[in-house]
């Protein structure tokens, strides 16, 4: 909670390729501490037999890690993941994934030889059906039992050595809920209350917007295999300047319920929602993990918030001034760093001073605090879908912050960051393993793009985009409107020629008839002369 812990969150739902596979939780592979499960294309550990990579010892870095956690051999993740596994599959070429089987992030194709980059778009520039579909996948993502991964209810120490087992099955999108609890929970020091809260492996320290990044690549890629749709994007929310939760909507993340504000609006999917691993403070007290059982529904009550942390929403203006600073982080790397992009990005720095710990909580977790429920509590956040957009959000002012100060590799810490965050220690709870430094780059090398930072006339395009679709929708409307205009005109022309000639001859006027009737209602001509009623006729423009 926030006494315990003032921030936030970070990516979120469906499968990925994270701990635990399946195949990995055995008796056998724990206690051998090895994890390279066969790819199913040729029966062979990481798909050795096709050249896809092998199973290798995990080579973990020695680097001392700064004095935020005085401890060692107590956390399961300290030197992530040697504590499960000492050997996993080291993946070849363009192949990635805890057995190999995938392409790494950008890469498509049945051999990963197809190179493509993704658009992630303003969550109000998609389309009405590819706003269906977010909102479908996601659900589904819900419903569905992740086929791949389990997640673990109890510590090293509590599986007897990895003897017995202790792994439970959750949906796609509850794995990421999982992950990003486990990421971000206290350290279990032993028995009831006996807790260290000041230690996050993802969060307050240089590893918060690589690790992010990774969680939102892996989300998105489970979102593919789950769906088949290649195509699928994770869509932002900008929430520069925004007066209020304008996500909130049935339609788009779920409205307010007029019954109970602090829940969803039963409108929307997301209301029959349950959350899991959101008792921090009860975990820590009885000195236990997160059992993955269902605790209750989402709950947000946007704007109803804690005002002594968080005065406003973010602006422009934050937003600048946070992309303006050049360093990447400074000091002990922490909550206390000044002029720091990545403390101040995070929120614990000022967005107008640069200064850290600060006593209200800007940027990102600014918005955490602001939704009011799911969201505002570290460990839990990820269970309310708009964690989604709103890190999607996130990681684009990283990226444009390194296209804009183009940083040399050697700006992410070696060494003496908060523990978990060092350059080369690898990103827990994820299998397969991902060091922090490696997501120190752009993301156009990682396969994706924003559409905020195309050009200006690309963005103008992708602004259209809903409005074109739904005309595209309605040209059969209008057509058929038209030619019902049309038939409505000639017959009312029809009637009064008809009941100004009532001839005994001809019941169809002739061609001099109609022009005559069109006339009709004028008493000077409009067009002098010839000349000019072909100019005028040139020139003439539909509207639509």
């Amino acid at each position: 909670m926030w006494p315990i812990k003032p921030f936030f969150f970070f990516l979120c739902l469906a499968p990925t390729y994270q701990q635990f596979p399946r195949l990995c939780t055995t008796p056998e592979a724990l206690q051998t501490k090895e994890c390279c499960p066969p790819w199913e294309g040729d029966g062979s550990a990481c798909g050795a037999r096709s050249g896809r990579g092998s199973c290798e010892n995990v080579v973990v870095s020695e680097q001392p890690d700064g004095p935020q956690y005085p401890f060692s051999g107590l956390d399961d993740r300290e030197k992530w993941p040697l504590v499960f596994y000492n050997r996993t599959c080291r993946c070849v070429e363009n192949f990635m994934g805890f057995n190999c089987a995938d392409c790494k992030f950008g890469y498509f194709g049945e051999n990963c030889h197809e190179r493509r980059e993704s658009l992630r778009r303003n969550i109000f520039h998609l389309t009405r059906a590819e706003r269906n579909r977010l909102v479908s996948y996601l659900n589904l993502a819900k419903q569905t039992v992740s086929r791949d991964y389990v997640v673990a209810t109890g510590t090293y120490r509590d599986m007897a050595n990895g003897s017995i087992p202790l792994f439970a099955d959750v949906s796609v999108y509850d794995v990421f809920v999982w992950m990003h609890y486990y990421v971000s929970r206290n350290a279990l020091l032993g028995g009831p209350g006996n807790v260290w809260t000041d230690v996050d492996f993802a969060h307050w320290a240089p590893a918060f917007p690589p690790w992010h990044r990774v969680y939102l690549l892996h989300w998105e890629h489970e979102i593919r295999k789950l769906t088949g749709d290649q195509s699928f994007t994770i869509p932002y929310w900008d929430w520069r300047d925004v007066q209020g939760c304008d996500v909130c909507t049935d339609e788009l993340m779920g409205g307010r319920s007029p019954g109970d504000p602090s829940l969803i609006s039963p409108g929307s999917v997301f209301s029959s929602w349950k959350v899991l691993c959101s008792k921090a403070e009860e975990y820590s007290n009885r000195g236990v993990l997160c059992d993955a059982s269902d605790e209750g529904p989402v709950r947000r009550n946007p704007g109803n918030h804690n005002r002594n942390l968080v005065e406003r929403l973010p602006t422009s203006a934050d937003v600048e001034f946070t992309l303006s600073l050049p360093n990447y982080d400074t000091g002990a790397m922490d909550r206390s760093a000044n002029m720091s992009f990545r403390n101040t990005l995070e929120g614990f720095g000022d967005p107008q001073t640069g200064l850290g710990n600060s006593a209200r909580l800007g940027m990102h977790a600014s918005l955490h605090v602001y939704m009011n429920g799911s969201m505002s509590s570290v460990q839990g956040s990820a269970n309310d879908p708009i964690f989604i957009l709103h890190h999607a959000f996130v990681d684009s002012l990283y990226e444009q912050w390194l296209r804009r100060h183009s940083p040399s590799p050697s700006q992410y810490p070696e060494f003496n960051a908060p523990i978990g965050h060092n350059g080369d220690y690898h990103m827990a709870p994820f299998l397969p393993l991902h060091r922090n430094k490696e997501y120190f780059i752009s993301s156009k090398e990682l396969g994706y793009e924003y559409s905020h930072l195309l050009n200006a006339n690309q963005r103008l395009a992708e602004s259209m985009r809903p409005y074109l679709d739904d005309l595209q929708g309605m040209w059969p409307w209008l057509l058929l409107a038209g030619l019902c205009g049309v038939i409505v005109t000639m017959t009312i022309v029809t009637a009064v020629l008809l009941a100004k000639r009532p001839s005994k001859g001809m019941l169809w006027p002739s061609v001099k008839s109609w022009r005559h009737a069109l006339a009709l209602p004028e008493r000077q001509p409009l067009i002098w002369s010839n000349k000019m009623e072909e100019s005028n006729y040139n020139s003439y423009q539909t509207t639509m």
